[in-house]
């Protein structure tokens, strides 16, 4: 599934869909599901840009838009984290507000039961491929192999990193092995320190959030190298 950036002609009408399928994911829920969703349509209608994917704004401001204390904002901020749907872009620092970015295909992947709802108009124009600004063809790699199905822990984990991305987890994925799951942590081992490094770095909230879904008592990774 591609997601289109909700930039140029086509903006305003791929924002509503967005929204819609947002609103709509909330209604078939129960109240925490109405609230936590209305309380992030609330960021992205008041401070996100879309063109660069940036959401500026702080915990007391935050705390302000939803009328509710910081405590609040952060358990529902680190709530959304572990979704997968947004992700620190630049941390708060002295002057400055934290930076988040939306993984606006996470979310689409998590409302997508819900879009027969809204029509099979809707569908079909959520699921077209994005057209391309550009002539050039990229390179097609060739298809990689689904990780194994089972009832294991992280196979689930490497299933769903897999249908997220198939060609990121190809590239770094599918090389983790889990070493350990014990106290709320799971250590993950890459085969060497660039890789740890890397996507410790680049793609821990991505795990994170995979083994959120699969066992929620998981609340932090690690990332070691083999060597």
């Amino acid at each position: 599934m591609q997601v289109a950036k909700p930039v140029g002609r086509n903006a305003p009408a791929l924002k509503y869909d967005i929204l819609s399928a947002l609103a709509v994911h909330a209604l078939s829920g129960d109240k925490h599901r109405h609230r936590s969703v209305l309380r992030i349509m609330t960021l992205i209608t008041t401070r996100y840009n879309w063109r660069s994917n940036e959401l500026s704004i702080g915990r007391e401001e935050i705390a302000r838009l939803w009328s509710v204390n910081e405590r609040t904002v952060k358990r529902e901020m680190a709530k959304l984290r572990s979704a997968g749907w947004i992700a620190v872009k630049r941390p708060a620092a002295r002057g400055r507000v934290a930076v988040y970015e939306l993984d606006l295909k996470q979310i689409m992947l998590d409302t997508m039961e819900t879009w027969p709802v809204i029509g099979t108009d809707f569908q079909e124009r959520m699921q077209q491929k994005p057209e391309r600004d550009t002539n050039v063809v990229p390179f097609q790699s060739k298809p990689s192999i689904p990780p194994p199905q089972g009832e294991d822990v992280w196979a689930q984990v490497q299933s769903i990193l897999h249908e997220r991305d198939p060609e990121l987890w190809s590239s770094w994925f599918k090389h983790l092995n889990e070493a350990e799951r014990a106290g709320g942590l799971a250590t993950l081992i890459a085969p060497s320190r660039f890789m740890a490094d890397y996507i410790a770095q680049k793609w821990s909230g991505r795990v994170l959030a995979a083994y959120s879904r699969v066992d929620p008592s998981v609340r932090t990774i690690r990332i070691e190298a083999a060597e």
